[in-house]
């Protein structure tokens, strides 16, 4: 059951009641007279990841592995880099000395 603010239209008394939604509203406790309903923002708490700015991944921020960045020395893709990359020495024409 929600809590509701209550003001008294005639003595401007302030005060809270809970009651269901469809309840009738109370009469004024100091001078029995009709009161209004007050109303108010809802209160919302937001819980989990995703409501913060600082939890969005910044603007060209990639998940995973960027390309720019070489792979770990043990991994399976920095050894086939390595493979593709490097280029055979070539032979050399002149006589070797014996």
């Amino acid at each position: 059951m929600p809590l509701y603010e209550f003001e008294c239209k005639k003595c401007h008394h302030r005060f809270e009641k809970i009651q269901s939604v469809s309840a009738p509203d109370p009469e004024c406790p100091k001078c029995k007279s009709k009161v209004e309903r007050l109303l108010h923002a809802p209160a919302v708490q937001f819980k989990g990841s995703g409501w913060y700015a600082t939890d969005y991944a910044k603007k060209g921020a990639s998940t995973g592995q960027s390309e720019s960045k070489p792979a770990a020395e043990g991994s399976p893709l920095s050894k086939t880099e390595s493979k593709t990359e490097s280029k055979p020495e070539p032979k050399s024409t002149t006589p070797s000395k014996e």
